[in-house]
């Protein structure tokens, strides 16, 4: 993904409202950009607060503030992809070629117990939990892997598909690819063939840097590349119910490398806790949803 589009398209549609929003704006660094790559680049400019006349204060997406529950030590050296808990157990994957991997890691201190690499020209993106195994995918390669948990051994035949692969999730019935359009597909997960579409929007517009996914309660939460936010989907309509300002939490870690964007959500089922964190990032976030600090356009 070293090429990506600018938040131009997001900026345009997202606008954080009301007072409340605007001081969330304030106190919140720019979000960091990512090229994949550590060359240098034009910051683009975060979503913009804006006051808006109290008749339309109840227009447009919520969104809501994230509040810290607890911090976890968490890899800095990792160029995170994908995060996701299964069988009870942490995974991550990392991307970059020549340094990409699957790994298991322990919650409390960070410590990677299991690692599998992947070749050095891969560049490794998502991965999502299906029965006792993990899928990951490759960003551009259209190449993806299955691995038997909890060794992190490579199973079975690698798997193709066409277009860029980027976050990975799961429901009950199917794993749920982005590849960086507004468009999340449907995989069937033993062929990982596509068998469905969900079209996403953000107040009637094509929302796109949909990033790394995690399937919470029967919604889809989606890191938006760039932005700092991630969004909440319904997965039959398609349409953003909400975003979470994750600003604060990359204004707490204070990263200048422009590739330490927000990147990586888990949630814990067994005990109903959520997890975020970010590329090159030294804490893992348990968060819970906070107040509503303003609203999207």
């Amino acid at each position: 993904m070293m090429a990506r589009s600018s938040l131009a398209a997001i900026a345009a549609a997202v606008a954080v409202l009301g007072a409340a929003g605007a001081a969330v704006s304030r106190q919140a660094a720019t979000a960091p950009q990512s090229t994949r790559t550590s060359a240098p680049r034009t910051p683009a400019a975060p979503p913009a607060a804006q006051a808006v006349p109290a008749a339309d204060a109840d227009s447009g997406v919520p969104v809501y503030a994230a509040d810290v529950v607890a911090r976890f030590p968490h890899d800095s050296g990792a160029f995170t992809e994908g995060l996701l808990f299964c069988g009870g157990a942490l995974y991550e994957s990392t991307g970059k070629e020549g340094a990409s991997d699957i790994r298991r890691v322990t919650l409390d201190d960070g410590k990677v117990v299991a690692r599998a690499r992947l070749s050095p020209d891969l560049f490794g993106e998502g991965i999502a939990c299906w029965q006792k195994n993990l899928a990951s995918v490759t960003w551009k390669t259209g190449i993806g892997f299955r691995w038997a948990l909890p060794a992190l051994t490579q199973t079975g035949k690698p798997f193709r598909y066409t277009g860029e692969g980027w976050g990975m999730t799961s429901d009950a019935t199917s794993i749920l690819l982005s590849d960086g359009t507004p468009v999340l597909r449907r995989m069937d997960p033993a062929r990982f063939a596509e068998r469905g579409r969900i079209a996403v929007t953000l107040n009637g517009r094509p929302l796109k840097n949909l990033n790394e996914l995690e399937y919470v309660g029967g919604k889809i939460l989606a890191n938006v590349w760039m932005s700092g936010f991630i969004a909440r989907i319904d997965p039959a309509s398609g349409k953003v119910e909400a975003l979470i300002d994750l600003r604060p939490l990359i204004a707490e870690i204070n990263n200048p490398d422009p590739d330490a964007v927000a990147n990586g959500i888990a949630y814990d089922a067994a005990h109903d806790r959520l997890f975020v964190t970010g590329k090159y990032w030294p804490t893992l976030f348990e968060i819970k949803l906070g107040d509503e600090v303003g609203r999207a356009r």
